[in-house]
């Protein structure tokens, strides 16, 4: 135990006291927020500075094309994720039941995936522009118009595909949480459908919303694989552009920041939102919304409407890769492949059981401090999952490559050995990237899982002459398992997902199963790249059948 007393005149006597669970819950933090620190750090001093080349040439560009990105998907997701929350809260239709969970598969399926899928569909060698030739007997694309494929309209529908569920989950819980008393009083007062939805309806789940369509603006700001794919140009792409063409890490730092402000803005906006827009319900108990039954045509217009995210995000890309993954079996049996599944499950599962580790002992760490400068940083770790994976890898491997090369100097220098790169040379930089990235998410599953434990176990265990050490060990750890277990298998999900700081950070040779599908796909083999993405989807099926069980809607 450190303990330090310091006199402040006027102020009274502070007291510190660090003991070895609060030092740990600083070091991990600082980990944590490292990467983001390295970024404002190479940004502010680089040793090229072309801050004044990207503002008077590319930098306007990038930020164009990703603000009307960014807010086409949003407008898209929160239309479509809050009118078809409503429609299945408050009417039954025919597969409604059914809906409630087919619309939240499209998170298993990752954007990129879907860009590759969507463009092998509609471009003009695919099935449906080969169908018009067949069937109005044109010859070439001259004879006949077609939305281009490669567009930002195109990405935006694939991303809002995607993210919609964000949207869809988190109205559909405010809807369910509302008074259906509320809407019996609208309707008596003369109130049709839309106007009880504008009046009643929207207001109160104006927060859930937000929320949502923030966590979908977030993810388009961060995404790199649709966009590379439909050939936008967004700062993601920029980052990648400035660094691997140009060679100026100090450049793509500075794209790097402007990402980070733009995402911690969005963050901030969010929280600032709901802050200010509170809605309280005054019955002890609140009468349940009643779902009306739509019969006839209303019924199944309701079905095809409320069916058309889950065709899009999910029935076709699925139908398109799983048709090449057919048409090229032999391909699962590809050196490529096996090697590819194997090192994304030994960094997923590095990655995961590290991160979920870390969580536990800071968030226990923090619980028992005696101080507020644990509780204080503990939501500044969270910032990572926001902070895109290019971001991310920008502020790891820059400094983490100066670190390499002094350890090399200096051990070469000792024992006369060049012990290469260490770091940067391994897959360790990609398991720290995972760690960082997905810390949140472990961190508030264990976090809750904590909180739902009975204060008087820990301190009947302490009474008893258990250590903090064996308090965990025998009261807090079996009791959370069931939580621990959930977090385990998000993180490895994500894992297996992300793309932009595996692409940066990955050593010569080395893939996993997310870069396996990029580099097929943007080399147009689709038929190579389908095995792995069907994988990447499959992994992306077991969190939501978890996540549709966790929120099953009620009986």
């Amino acid at each position: 135990m450190v303990e330090q007393n310091t006199q402040l005149s006027g102020f009274g006597r502070v007291r510190i006291r660090l003991d070895r669970w609060s030092l740990g819950a600083f070091v991990i933090a600082a980990l944590v927020l490292m990467p983001l620190v390295a970024v404002a750090w190479i940004a502010l001093t680089p040793e090229d500075n072309i801050w004044p080349h990207l503002i008077s040439t590319t930098l306007p560009r990038y930020a164009r094309n990703t603000a009307i990105l960014a807010g086409s998907v949003g407008a898209i997701a929160a239309v479509t994720g809050t009118l078809t929350a409503w429609m299945l809260t408050m009417y039954r239709f025919p597969g409604s039941g059914w809906l409630q969970w087919l619309l939240l598969l499209p998170l298993a399926i990752p954007a990129y995936v879907g860009a590759y899928a969507l463009v092998d569909f509609l471009e003009y060698a695919g099935p449906v522009q080969t169908a018009l030739r067949e069937a109005f007997g044109w010859q070439s694309a001259r004879d006949y118009w077609f939305p281009e494929i490669r567009s930002r309209g195109a990405a935006a529908v694939v991303l809002a595909a995607a993210l919609t569920p964000y949207v869809f989950l988190l109205a559909r819980a405010a809807f369910r949480e509302q008074s259906g008393g509320s809407y019996e009083v609208a309707r008596a007062l003369g109130a049709g459908p839309v106007a009880r939805f504008l009046r009643v309806g929207l207001p109160l789940a104006r927060p859930a919303i937000v929320a949502g369509t923030a966590i979908v603006v977030m993810e388009t700001v961060s995404d790199f694989g649709a966009v590379s794919y439909f050939a936008v140009q967004t700062l993601t792409t920029g980052i990648f552009g400035v660094w691997l063409s140009g060679g100026n890490a100090g450049g793509a730092a500075q794209i790097a920041g402007v990402v980070l402000l733009v995402v911690l803005l969005l963050v901030g906006m969010e929280r600032r939102g709901r802050r200010h827009q509170r809605f309280h319900q005054t019955a002890r108990q609140l009468r349940p919304v009643l779902p009306m039954v739509l019969r006839g045509w209303r019924g199944w217009l309701a079905m095809v409407l409320c069916s058309l995210p889950f065709l899009i995000g999910f029935v076709l890309p699925v139908a398109v890769i799983g048709a090449h993954a057919l048409e090229n079996a032999e391909r699962w049996l590809d050196p490529g492949l096996i090697r590819a599944t194997l090192n994304t499950l030994m960094v997923g599962g590095i990655a995961s059981v590290a991160t979920v580790l870390a969580a536990i002992f800071m968030v226990y760490g923090v619980r028992l401090a005696r101080s507020r400068g644990p509780g204080a940083i503990l939501p500044l770790t969270t910032i990572g999952y926001a902070a895109p994976g290019a971001v991310l890898g920008v502020g790891l491997l820059y400094p983490m490559s100066a670190a390499d090369h002094a350890i090399a100097d200096l051990v070469e220098a000792v024992t006369g050995h060049d012990i290469g790169l260490s770091m940067t040379g391994s897959a360790f930089a990609i398991i720290y990237a995972y760690a960082v990235r997905f810390f949140a998410i472990a961190q508030g599953a264990v976090d809750s899982a904590f909180g739902r434990v009975s204060p008087s176990l820990p301190m009947a265990a302490r009474s008893l002459g258990q250590t903090a050490g064996g308090t965990l060990r025998r009261v807090y750890l079996p009791l959370i398992r069931g939580s621990v277990g959930t977090a385990l298998l998000l993180v490895f999900v994500d894992c297996t997902k992300e793309l932009p700081a595996t692409l940066l950070l990955r050593p010569f040779n080395f893939n996993t199963l997310a870069t396996r599908v990029y580099e097929k796909a943007s080399l147009e083999q689709i038929g190579n790249a389908s095995p792995a993405a069907l994988v990447v989807i499959g992994v992306g099926l077991s969190a939501v059948l978890l996540l549709a069980h966790a929120n099953r809607p009620p009986r």
